[in-house]
């Protein structure tokens, strides 16, 4: 049962040990396909901005090219960049012609915006004031045309960049670097419009070194940065270049709104696109945890692997089990046969010497010349003391007998007249049958004795147990009160050999009888170990104990 413990427990350790690596393997690799898939997709969409970027900045460079000698005073200068704007199909917002004039240009200006049909002609500064042109010393950046016109955008001519925090430093620079610039994020049309991106391309006429003006494009970031898909692995988020750490985040609806990056966990990835002679950087952030989804995958390996060991140590265990239980089967009944054979050969035994014994006895009480009648209730006595004692054996399955239970009345003759006393050992079974057929002799040779005494016991049988543990010595004292050698019957021929020589010799000791002046006496001296006899009863022991299977 040890071994069979010792193996399940083995399929147990093997099965946990390749579930576990199972499990960290497929931890491994799931993170990995993650990780892999996520960096396919941001790269994909870092291109995708890219392009769209660049086509973006592209249609800003044509749309200044198409200028080629422009009168900044002219109505409706977009006028021919419509249908070029249009055909881009562009996701603009606005876009713009910004005149670059001279303060004593501003009084055309205003003529020329208001024969544009635009409801507010009059020169003014980013927030609405009016501009004096006498208070001008240096060129200004107005807005003279747009499209697309709306009822929104149709008040924003006439206006004045140069006071614009962020657009006048974007055109400062455009002007000076002769190329299409983009301004920081700021909010479009309005001071709560959404958050975009305003691109402008300088028109610098044939043979000039200075730009006429600008023709510019406002973009909302949500649109650049491809943020409205649901099903993306990742959502984008654009490093505000206003505010250290700050970053640009677009909601599901488009809505864009500010945030601090130290305020949460740092990006999976991030990228950098160019738009308007600047680098941009694109923070990814994962809407899934990768390494919870792996770790949750490899516990369902694991807990698969758990399962799939639990069952195969189950049926291994059955099985075993099963086998083991037949095999020990198989030894108890091949153990119970073996002492089947001994008990019958032990029993043969037995019967050999009970018949021994029987047929010495008849041999003996029938010898030629014997009174019949007393022969034949001699035999009968002596033949019921040994079937006494046979049935008393059997009742303790030949583990000894109680020697005062060979004193009973069924076997002894005028047992309730004896007097018995010591101590009530368990004699071997062979000194039984001997000390049986003693008993059986002495009384049934007392009763000539019997008549002079009434009902008051006139024999006492006791025995002494004397000396070390080792060396312990019984004793037997027989003792007939108010007899002689004239009243006693005399002892036949069986008796005399079974007091004087069997009985001794079958328990090792030796035995003397003889008469006092109110008495007759026998004594019998044994080493006890002979008496109790433990070899013998030890080997009855093995036999009556129950058949167990070889571990």
């Amino acid at each position: 049962m040890v071994r069979l413990g010792f193996i399940i427990g083995f399929i147990a350790l093997l099965g946990a040990l390749l579930s576990g690596l199972a499990a960290y393997r497929v931890h491994d690799q799931e993170l990995a396909l993650d990780r892999i898939a996520l960096a396919r997709a941001i790269d994909v969409h870092a291109s995708l901005v890219q392009d769209r970027l660049t086509e973006r900045e592209l249609l800003a460079r044509v749309a200044s090219g198409l200028f080629r000698a422009p009168s900044v005073l002219k109505p409706n200068m977009l006028e021919p960049l419509r249908s070029a704007i249009y055909a881009f199909k562009t996701d603009f917002v606005v876009a713009g012609w910004v005149a670059r004039l001279q303060p004593n240009e501003l009084a055309a200006a205003q003529a020329a915006i208001a024969a544009a049909g635009f409801p507010k002609p009059q020169i003014r500064d980013y927030s609405d004031k009016p501009i004096a042109a006498a208070s001008l010393t240096h060129p200004i950046d107005v807005l003279m045309d747009l499209e697309p016109r709306s009822d929104e955008t149709k008040a924003l001519p006439g206006r004045s960049y140069d006071k614009d925090p962020v657009l006048s430093a974007m055109l400062a620079r455009a002007r000076i670097e002769k190329r299409s610039v983009a301004s920081d994020p700021v909010p479009l049309l309005r001071g709560n419009g959404p958050i975009g991106v305003i691109v402008a391309a300088p028109v610098i006429p044939e043979g000039a070194t200075e730009p006429a003006g600008f023709v510019t494009f406002s973009y909302e970031l949500a649109t650049l940065m491809l943020t409205n898909d649901d099903m993306s692995l990742f959502s984008v988020a654009l490093r505000d270049p206003r505010r250290e750490g700050g970053e640009l985040v677009a909601n599901d609806q488009g809505i864009v709104s500010t945030r601090m990056g130290a305020d949460g966990p740092p990006p999976s990835a991030t990228r950098t696109v160019s738009f308007g002679g600047r680098d941009w950087q694109l923070g990814y952030y994962a809407k899934s945890n990768s390494a919870r989804r792996a770790e949750q995958t490899a516990i369902i390996v694991a807990a698969i692997g758990f399962a799939i060991t639990a069952m195969v140590c189950g049926l291994f265990g059955y099985v075993a089990y099963n086998n083991l239980r037949l095999s020990r089967e198989i030894q108890v009944r091949i153990g119970f046969e073996r002492r089947l054979t001994a008990v019958i050969d032990e029993l043969n035994h037995r019967v050999k010497n009970i018949l021994a014994v029987i047929q010495s006895i008849v041999t003996r009480t029938l010898r030629h010349g014997s009174d019949i009648d007393i022969a034949r209730e001699l035999l009968i006595g002596r033949i019921h003391a040994m079937s006494n004692v046979v049935s008393l054996l059997s009742e303790s399955q030949w583990q000894g007998v109680k020697l005062k239970g060979l004193f009973e009345a069924r076997a002894i003759p005028h047992a309730d007249r004896i007097a018995v006393t010591g101590p009530d050992i368990a004699v071997s079974a062979r000194a039984a049958q001997s000390l049986s057929l003693l008993f059986f002799e002495l009384a049934s040779h007392s009763d000539e004795g019997l008549s002079l005494v009434g009902k008051h016991p006139h024999i006492t049988a006791n025995w002494t147990v004397t000396g070390d543990a080792s060396e312990e010595v019984f004793h037997f004292r027989w003792e007939e009160f108010n007899t002689s050698e004239a009243t006693r019957r005399p002892d036949s021929d069986f008796g005399l050999i079974l007091l004087d020589r069997v009985a001794p010799e079958a328990l090792g000791g030796t035995a003397k009888r003889f008469f006092t002046d109110v008495s007759y006496v026998y004594e019998l001296t044994a080493p006890m170990e002979t008496v109790v006899d433990m070899t013998e009863r030890d080997r009855t022991d093995k036999l009556s104990a129950p058949v167990r299977p070889v571990r």
